[in-house]
């Protein structure tokens, strides 16, 4: 049998969890600690204005799992059906194994069938989901695979030094997930994937677990500025890429979904493309910073409120600590 020559995503889906904070919340909460920030001065710099944070007990694996059989219900599929499963975090439940795993378990306890094929995760931080989408679709146009579950899930508030207003004010929790399917028509038009090490020290987390004790610090560090003036950057480099491999016309795109960091990195990049602000899907006021998983959250809240329907061209774009960015043109 020939392996095939396309893939199109079938289904989108996500999930959230229930505590919803907004920022005065946030702000009250983080002044019992001594930190002063507000509402306002989130805001102004970033364009949030509320996060998820997960519960007690509550695992990436346990959001991964809500948001993909959102996806598999969307694309009228059985979890057994699925033989492949990618899930791209930086905050997974343990060292090993991987939330991947995890997922294809609960999926198989809850259906009462095995779900069979590959299940691993991908670690690019908020560049991940790019990452899992590119090697999902390489995987099935080599016969490897023919139904993929592709999932960007995160607990960052788990690696938050809640003293740190420049970080903590910035991310939430969240997971998104899409259906990959072989077909005789074409989804994914081009993907693209970047990385330069040599930018580690940007944006990170540098802690890990020796001997059972953790050394070094083990919360997220950023270099703000720095990260924004990379972001800008790379992000309109590698959009052209992507429709220059495609053979593309960026002027026709329908839709830009890009990585959901903050608003001004959003505004400052559609710009340089030369997209109108209608033309990006933007989600971080409601969801903040969801890292690997804001992608495909973003993609599902447009795919169900109707405007980005069958036929739509959609730019995705990923950019992460690593330094990491990639990008996914596709066609609904």
């Amino acid at each position: 049998m020939a392996a095939p020559l396309y893939t199109r995503i079938t289904g989108t889906g996500s999930y959230l969890p229930a505590n919803c904070e907004t920022n005065a919340q946030l702000a009250q909460r983080l002044s019992d600690l001594g930190v002063e920030t507000s509402d306002e001065w989130i805001q102004v710099r970033t364009g949030i204005k509320q996060r998820h944070i997960v519960a007690n007990g509550e695992k990436t694996s346990d959001l991964a799992l809500k948001a993909a059989q959102n996806a598999l219900h969307a694309a009228g599929l059985e979890a057994s059906q699925i033989d492949l499963i990618i899930v791209a975090t930086s905050t997974p439940d343990v060292i090993f194994p991987s939330v991947a795993c995890y997922v294809q378990e609960k999926l198989g306890l809850l259906s009462g069938l095995k779900v069979k094929g590959a299940a691993f995760d991908v670690q690019a931080v908020c560049s991940g989901f790019i990452y899992a989408l590119t090697t999902a679709d390489a995987l099935i146009k080599q016969g490897i695979a023919s139904k993929a579950l592709v999932i960007g899930a995160e607990t960052f508030s788990r690696i938050m030094d809640w003293q740190d207003r420049t970080t903590c004010v910035l991310f939430g929790d969240g997971a998104g997930a899409v259906v990959l399917e072989a077909s005789d028509t074409q989804g994914l038009l081009a993907c693209r994937l970047h990385s330069d090490g040599s930018l580690n020290h940007i944006l990170n987390t540098p802690g890990q677990v020796v001997n059972g004790v953790v050394e070094g610090r083990p919360y997220l560090y950023m270099d703000g500025q720095a990260v924004f003036k990379q972001a800008v950057t790379v992000l309109t480099d590698v959009a052209h890429e992507v429709c220059a491999a495609a053979q593309f016309d960026l002027a026709t795109l329908d839709w830009l979904i890009p990585h959901q960091a903050n608003t001004r990195i959003l505004a400052a990049v559609g710009k340089r493309l030369g997209l109108s602000e209608a033309q990006t899907i933007v989600t971080v006021p409601e969801h903040a910073n969801t890292s690997a998983a804001s992608i495909p959250l973003a993609l599902d809240v447009a795919v169900r409120d109707g405007r980005v329907r069958a036929g739509h061209s959609v730019l995705l774009q990923g950019v992460g600590g690593g330094f990491t960015w990639g990008a996914v043109l596709l066609r609904m």
